[in-house]
């Protein structure tokens, strides 16, 4: 008999707050080229002739206001989750992360020490986009094909609109919402547009209403779309009104148009309409880092508090949260039984 384990994947994050550490980390990220998706040549030119020369060193003091006693807080939070979900399994379960150590090689190696030859990979990210679940797919494919031809993988596949995910979400930011907010915003990792157009085999897409359709044949595809259909299911969830609600997109980099609004841009203007008290969520995030952590709960509160908001709550990531083990569980049990359909 075939023996099963599980691979739960995360972005990754540097081996220290050093900058050689974090340039190392960043050039690794940055040089995919799912990630820039740009020639090779017109890539290095970018990112190695530009960003590496000032970028780190402006990234590396991020970490630091971020970093644990334990180490990066997505590392440490990851840990946390597998080390959850092993009690509750029968099955190994290691971690690895797209970019640095521990890698996806080093998860998979680890797997097949244990006698392992067929892998439930999860990769942590509820909506789909090139940047996250395709280029974990991408690499896992190719380590896979590389270094291990005799193990077979079966994929969890994106989960933004699973009730078991939703609801779970929708519990989770219920406990931290305060009872008096104006607005709760839900803030996503932003992607270039041309990312979202890349990925539609479709061609269906018009980065529009297309949207908010019910149903389109890209949907499977749109980052964009999934992102607001976890907004919609969530809030509905919640019972909020839609006018109590806004959906932005974080993390931009360079100057090419990333999908809108962006959430830099919303916390400056969103004041003056009256908008005082505010909650925020990064719901493409299920493990704070450096994104949420440094990004939205401290520059994104500087932002709004300087444009003339008054309160601002940062709602944590799903972390390390039993509920969101129990999901975790649910969908790794759902593709282990797959194993004996094929």
């Amino acid at each position: 008999m075939a023996k099963k384990g599980i691979l739960l994947i995360n972005l990754g994050s540097p081996r220290s707050t050093a900058v050689e550490d974090v340039k190392e980390y960043l050039d690794e990220f940055l040089m995919d080229e799912k990630v820039i998706d740009y020639r090779w040549i017109f890539r290095a030119l970018l990112v190695q002739g530009i960003i590496l020369k000032t970028r780190p060193a402006k990234s590396a003091e991020a970490y630091k206001t971020v970093w644990t006693d334990e180490g990066s807080p997505l590392i440490v939070i990851t840990k946390k989750i597998q080390k959850k979900l092993q009690k509750l399994m029968d099955v190994p379960v290691e971690i690895g992360m797209r970019y640095a150590e521990p890698s996806i090689e080093t998860g998979i190696r680890n797997l097949v020490e244990k006698g392992i030859t067929e892998i439930v990979l999860f990769p942590l990210y509820p909506q789909y986009a090139m940047s996250t679940t395709e280029t974990v797919i991408e690499k896992a494919e190719e380590v896979r094909k590389k270094k291990f031809p005799g193990v077979r993988i079966n994929y969890v596949q994106p989960f933004y609109n699973r009730d078991l995910y939703t609801d779970c979400l929708a519990e989770s930011i219920k406990e931290k919402l305060p009872e008096d907010f104006d607005a709760l915003l839900f803030s996503y990792h932003g992607v270039p547009e041309r990312h979202i157009y890349k990925t539609d085999p479709t061609k269906t897409c018009n980065m529009n209403d297309c949207c908010h359709k019910d149903t389109n044949p890209s949907h499977s595809f749109c980052y964009r779309h999934q992102c607001f259909n976890t907004t919609d299911s969530v809030i509905r969830k919640l019972e909020l009104p839609k006018s109590k609600t806004i959906v932005s997109f974080q993390s931009r980099l360079g100057k090419d148009k990333w999908i809108e609004p962006y959430t830099d841009h919303t916390l400056e203007t969103i004041p003056q309409k009256g908008i005082k008290n505010l909650a925020i969520v990064c719901p493409a995030f299920v493990s704070d880092c450096l994104e949420t952590l440094e990004e939205i709960s401290v520059e994104g509160k500087e932002q709004f508090l300087e444009a003339g908001g008054e309160k601002f709550t940062y709602i944590p990531c799903l972390n390390d949260e039993d509920r969101w083990i129990e999901v975790i569980r649910i969908l790794c049990e759902e593709q282990l039984n797959q194993f004996y359909l094929l």
